[in-house]
């Protein structure tokens, strides 16, 4: 019997993830079942338990991979690295671009399997501890609320503003405003289904919650 080597294997679960991020696409997250890679695959039942124990596991690479390739960490680092040349206004405006960038160019893909991560875990939240927890490295919007955030506050404090509310509540506010936005853009573009029928754009909500977030730090919306 012919010897199997990693990268032999390495392709084939590849090629499975590949699949199951084919089939997020078309159903929701919660509603998709191990037949459904199965038959997107072309594979056996034996064929895809040999490199996978249960579906869960195969949605841990999906979302591990989708963290990859939908980052924002790299622009933000960028983004600070710059930050003196910023007024505290426009390092907002700027992070908030960058989230809305990234949203309307992944929303019928990336962000419509994160929302339905996002369900998962209201629904059935040990599930999705097990298909996230074992994700190595941070997500784009750890990095938001653990690295970003705090920069932004810090900053805020330095140059003297004098901030609205507290520093938690509005890391709070936004990482709420974050999950609406999220919700209703999914819910119009990719479901077709929106509070009172309105098509809601990413940008145009970012643009508001960063004059939002402008006001509550004590900045200056010109």
């Amino acid at each position: 019997m012919p010897k199997v080597t990693q990268e032999y294997i390495d392709n084939k679960k590849k090629f499975i993830v590949e699949a199951a991020y084919r089939v997020c696409l078309k159903k929701p997250v919660e509603m998709i079942t191990m037949m459904d890679v199965i038959e997107e695959t072309g594979l056996s039942q034996g064929g895809i338990y040999r490199f996978y124990k249960d579906l869960d596991e195969i949605l841990s690479d999906v979302v591990s991979g989708m963290r990859t390739d939908y980052s924002i960490i790299d622009d933000l680092e960028v983004l600070f690295a710059g930050e003196d040349n910023l007024s505290f206004e426009e390092g907002i405006h700027k992070i908030f671009d960058v989230l809305a960038e990234a949203m309307e160019k992944h929303l019928l893909d990336i962000q419509k399997i994160n929302f339905d991560m996002t369900v998962l875990a209201i629904n059935e939240p040990e599930r999705a501890e097990k298909i996230i927890g074992g994700i190595e490295g941070r997500s784009s919007f750890g990095y938001l609320a653990e690295v970003a955030l705090p920069k932004l506050f810090e900053k805020s404090g330095n140059i003297g503003l004098k901030f609205r509310d507290t520093p938690e509540n509005i890391a709070k506010f936004i990482s709420s405003a974050y999950i609406g936005i999220e919700m209703n853009a999914i819910l119009s573009a990719c479901y077709k289904k929106s509070p009172q029928g309105e098509n809601y754009s990413p940008k145009q909500l970012f643009n508001t919650l960063a004059k939002t977030v402008i006001f509550l730090c004590g900045g200056e919306e010109s």
